[in-house]
Parts: C-alpha cells; sequence; structure tokens
C-alpha cells in the first residue's frame, strides 16, 4: 500500500476536510472518529505521510516517534480512560481492513470493551 496525498487524514492535515480536534502538537493530531464504536473513540495520526506502523517505525524520526507515542498516553489520560483501561488499535495493510493509507492508532475505551480483539459493537 503506498501513501495517497488524498486520503482523508490528508485532507485534515492540510485542513480541507473539519474534525474534532482533541490533541495536536507539532507532530500529531487526535481527533473524534466519526463512528465512534465506544463512548471514547479517538483516532491519533502523524503529521507526517506515513502508510502504516511498519513505516511510520522505519521511516519516522526519533522525535516523530517519540511525540506520537506520548501523544497517545496523553490523550488517554486526559480521556479519562487510564484509570479503567483502552484499547489501542493499528490496522497494517488489507488483510487488517485498513481502510486509510496513513498511519493511525484508534484508542477506544470509556466502557467495557469485552475480550475480544475489537470492541464489542464492531
Amino acid at each position: 500500500m503506498s501513501y495517497d496525498s488524498e486520503n482523508v487524514f490528508a485532507k485534515i492535515l492540510r485542513g480541507e476536510l473539519p474534525c474534532a480536534k482533541v490533541y495536536e502538537d507539532d507532530h500529531v493530531l487526535a481527533f473524534n472518529d466519526i463512528a465512534p464504536q465506544s463512548s471514547a473513540h479517538v483516532l491519533v495520526i502523524p503529521k507526517g505521510a506515513y502508510v502504516s506502523m511498519d513505516d511510520f517505525s522505519a521511516s519516522a524520526t526519533d522525535d516523530e516517534i517519540a511525540a506520537f507515542f506520548r501523544a497517545v498516553g496523553k490523550i488517554a489520560r486526559d480521556l479519562g480512560v487510564d484509570a479503567t483501561g483502552y484499547r489501542l488499535i493499528a490496522n497494517h495493510g488489507p488483510d487488517s481492513h485498513q481502510l486509510v493509507p496513513h498511519f493511525h492508532v484508534h484508542i477506544l475505551g470509556g466502557e467495557s470493551l469485552g475480550a475480544g480483539l475489537i470492541n464489542k459493537k464492531s
């Protein structure tokens, strides 16, 4: 999967599409999912053009990687889901049904997510 600069997250980063922003810094943007699968469902994306976790971990700078994962932790704390637990999901490629070719992590929480790999509402 190659990076498509016309993907929905690239358009959000360029300000062409709106989002319900919950966090932003020099390297990261996070916003509420438009079709939430739990009471807290936030997408965290790097501002760089990375397709997947594989691409991000191999190509991003140390500053981008540190900023991304620090942001994920901060957002979970800000949402209050750190106290009871949350799930992180990052899909990679067609077998995982990655829909947007821009690396992103879903933070899901705020309620019991069940014992399965994905949310009980999926």
